[in-house]
């Protein structure tokens, strides 16, 4: 049976754009985007160590267990013929991606960079449409313009205002399996950041003046004013400080609000398990053995990929080599999340919970 409309993941809008964790999303990314603009105009650079170890304790320490979280909930209610089908096809993505970064770094960079703008992007649309509301984006080309410009400020915007940090963490992520293979395209990168440059704000400003003649209101404010914002972090905050804090404190909180939302989903479907009847100790036992397995799992993922990569530090220091390796290795892990609980089940992903 497919979902009602009532639980379609475009028609989730409750006036639910009041939750805690959006406020608090919001608001961390304007102080960061006023205390690192403050300590530009006064001259002072956050010294590139400072800014590794954020990435890391950002990346690590904070979002990671969200990620684990994620899963049990797309899980949770599904039967275990589904569920099994999830793992399958999550681990037969995560193996696809490590063979393509091993037989051919650069293409992998490349598809690590898309998966990062299709977490940022489709997440932060179904967020909109579960609190918000997306009435201002009729049609699907509008919503994929509107997943384009809210992904692509987490890649594409730091690439124009932070090349230089940018292309060598980029160096040194394709190091890990051939060092050197991003100089052949290092010519192009001046050309490629204007075109870059132009084409995101010519975006930009079409999802924006767009949504508002299409419908305007509140909607469309809140989704505006956040565009705007997401444009402005990664354009004034270092990209290694703006990438590790934009997962916990903008990603995953806000996940957090559209879980909230539509948790009281009806449900209808004979592939979910409804847990009725189940105490709430169990089920949060249940939960806590999930998460744990996950991590389990996750790191075991990791000492593979780390086993496999000819220079899993890319030959150089370890804080460094440490950023650029866990940057393949959570884009890797990211890939099936995209694709498996989102585009390749497009009633009820990753996103919906009930």
């Amino acid at each position: 049976m497919r979902p009602t409309a009532t639980s379609s993941p475009w028609r989730l809008h409750r006036d639910a754009d009041t939750h805690p964790s959006l406020g608090l999303s919001r608001a961390a990314l304007l102080v960061l985007v006023v205390g690192f603009g403050g300590l530009a105009l006064a001259g002072i650079e956050v010294p590139l160590r400072a800014q590794m170890v954020v990435y890391l304790v950002g990346m690590v320490a904070l979002n990671l267990p969200h990620g684990g979280y994620e899963h049990f909930e797309n899980l949770r209610r599904r039967r275990p013929t589904v569920r099994w089908r999830y793992v399958g096809a999550y681990l037969l993505a995560i193996a696809a991606f490590v063979g393509l970064f091993l037989l051919a770094p650069v293409a992998g960079l490349a598809l690590a960079l898309v998966v990062a703008m299709a977490k940022g992007g489709l997440g932060g649309l179904h967020v909109l449409a579960a609190t918000s509301g997306t009435e201002h984006l009729r049609t699907r080309p509008q919503r994929a313009l509107a997943v384009a410009v809210r992904g692509g400020a987490v890649m594409l915007v730091p690439i124009v205002f932070h090349p230089t940090t940018f292309h060598s963490f980029s160096s040194l992520m394709v190091g890990l399996v051939e060092p050197g293979a991003l100089a052949a395209y290092s010519g192009q990168f001046d050309l490629t950041r204007r075109v870059i440059a132009v084409g995101y704000a010519l975006a930009l400003g079409t999802h924006v003046g767009l949504g508002y003649v299409r419908g305007g209101g509140r909607a469309w404010l809140v989704d505006a004013g956040e565009s705007v914002l997401l444009a402005a972090y990664f354009a004034v905050v270092p990209v290694l400080v703006a990438v590790g804090l934009y997962f916990p404190f903008w990603y995953s909180a806000r996940q957090v609000a559209r879980t909230a939302t539509v948790e009281a989903e009806p449900v209808g479907d004979d592939e979910w398990d409804l847990v009725g009847g189940t105490s709430a100790s169990t089920v949060a036992l249940r939960a806590w053995g999930i998460l744990i397995a996950g991590a389990l799992a996750t790191f075991a993922v990791l000492a593979v990929v780390y086993w496999l990569f000819p220079n899993p530090l890319a030959g150089t220091a370890a804080l460094p080599g440490a950023v650029a390796f866990w940057s393949v290795f959570i884009s890797i892990v990211a890939l099936p999340h995209v694709l498996v609980g989102s585009l390749l089940d497009r009633d009820r992903g990753i996103w919906y919970v009930p």
